[in-house]
């Protein structure tokens, strides 16, 4: 029996049995040039500034989301008669979703204007990529199938579920990986009797939880709020993710202007940040190396602002935070911000490079409200009713509130000068 493994640190064995055609298909999309891509562009961008070693890649979650993915199946074709097809659709999207993401991901993305989810629809549907020939080989429609699937077309149902949903392998695999890496702690929950519990309900076709995996839910939706609380809106890692956007857009100005050289060999990402159209190969040439190579170069040109930027991000010395969260008038906020950048300009620094504000958000459980394009996570009764995930526990009174934080971040010889003017100018709770 030929067998090829991946040895996972969160999932431990990810096993590809090849006399299996659809073990044999997705093992061969993992060795594309598309897909070995992802392990050059991290998942948690800058967090290793604040957690050394969360440094783990898009390519390794990829893996994880498809072994999830294969194990929710495989829990659920104990109870139910699934499709092969369908399933080894599933199972393509789950390992697939990330291709599209760029350097620094959602960085790029806000800077570039460059979807990751249409990029990973063109990427696969591309006929001169190697993820397209091995999914057609395979299948002529299989392509096509995959992006229908990654869209929801024609229409949601407990195979999208696994996937994309409240209750997916998509953020299973990022909860456990992102707590694994950073070692935070914060991230973990009971993935093996929350597998156990999965359903389907077989009259709306859609993925649903039975009443002993309640608990199991509840660890899984607390785990999502400590890691966004603690991890994902850290204060360094948002200060770092910012500085990358100020650098980004800073050399994007200098670029229209014509001021600065750009590298030869990262002409892909020179397109990307003036807004032109790039070809599939053009995208797939960029990843984390080729703006960390940008931000390398650059601490050296002649612009005091783009320098400042990238040797903080170089050598950690990143802006300072001045928290707002307890600002709660938007009127006191805008005077603050206004504040905070009249401070600035008045102490010689430019104030839309040097400081910016920052307001991450998040909705650990989201009651469905009919329109929402995230699934509602539906709990299956002994007698067969379902009932929302909200109408039975109690702790979704807490969770469907949103987190958010509101920040200053400013380049550190500032922080002083905007606290004093900000107490000055009569904002309380600035800290």
């Amino acid at each position: 029996m030929a067998e090829k493994i991946i040895r996972d640190p969160v999932h431990d064995v990810i096993a590809f049995r090849l006399e299996r055609p659809g073990d044999r298909l997705l093992f061969a999309l993992t060795n594309t040039s598309e897909f070995q891509r992802l392990r050059r562009i991290r998942q948690l961008g800058m967090a290793s500034l604040a957690y050394p070693g969360a440094d783990h890649s898009r390519y390794s979650h990829s893996l994880g989301v498809m072994e999830i993915a294969r194990r929710m199946l495989a829990q659920l074709g104990q109870s139910f008669k699934l499709d092969e097809g369908d399933s080894l659709v599933c199972l393509a999207g789950a390992l697939l979703h990330d291709l599209g993401h760029g350097p620094f991901s959602h960085v790029f993305e806000r800077v570039s204007g460059i979807d990751h989810e249409t990029m990973t629809h063109q990427i696969i549907e591309d006929p001169d990529k190697a993820v397209h020939r091995i999914l057609a080989e395979h299948d002529r429609e299989l392509p096509k199938r995959v992006v229908d699937f990654l869209q929801c077309r024609p229409k949601r149902i407990f195979f999208n579920d696994l996937v994309s949903s409240q209750l997916d392998a998509d953020r299973f695999d990022y909860l456990l990986r992102d707590n694994l890496m950073t070692g935070s702690r914060y991230g973990g929950f009971d993935l093996r009797w929350l597998l156990h519990a999965l359903t389907i309900d077989e009259a709306g076709g859609r993925l649903a939880v039975a009443i002993k995996g309640v608990s199991a839910v509840e660890t899984y939706l607390q785990a999502r709020y400590h890691m966004y609380r603690n991890v994902y809106f850290h204060k360094v890692v948002r200060t770092a993710e910012g500085m990358v956007k100020l650098a980004l857009q800073r050399a994007k100005r200098m670029a229209v202007q014509e001021r600065l050289d750009w590298p030869r060999m990262e002409e892909e990402l020179h397109k990307a940040l003036l807004g032109r159209r790039l070809t599939t190969t053009e995208f797939l040439a960029l990843d984390d190396i080729s703006v960390l190579h940008c931000l390398k170069l650059w601490t050296s040109v002649d612009d005091p602002l783009l320098v400042g930027l990238c040797r903080g991000l170089m050598d950690r010395q990143l802006f300072k935070t001045i928290d707002l969260s307890a600002v709660d008038d938007p009127t006191a906020l805008h005077k603050a911000r206004q504040i905070a950048a009249d401070a600035v300009t008045a102490a010689g620094g430019d104030s839309a490079y040097d400081l910016f504000y920052d307001e991450p958000a998040d909705t650990p459980y989201e009651i469905y409200d009919g329109q929402s394009s995230t699934a509602d996570i539906w709990v299956a009764e002994p007698q067969g009713n379902l009932k929302s995930f909200a109408e039975i526990s109690p702790l979704t009174q807490v969770l469907s509130r949103q987190l958010m934080f509101r920040r200053l971040h400013v380049r550190p010889d500032f922080r002083g000068t905007v606290l004093s003017a900000l107490s000055d100018g009569g904002i309380r709770g600035a800290r």
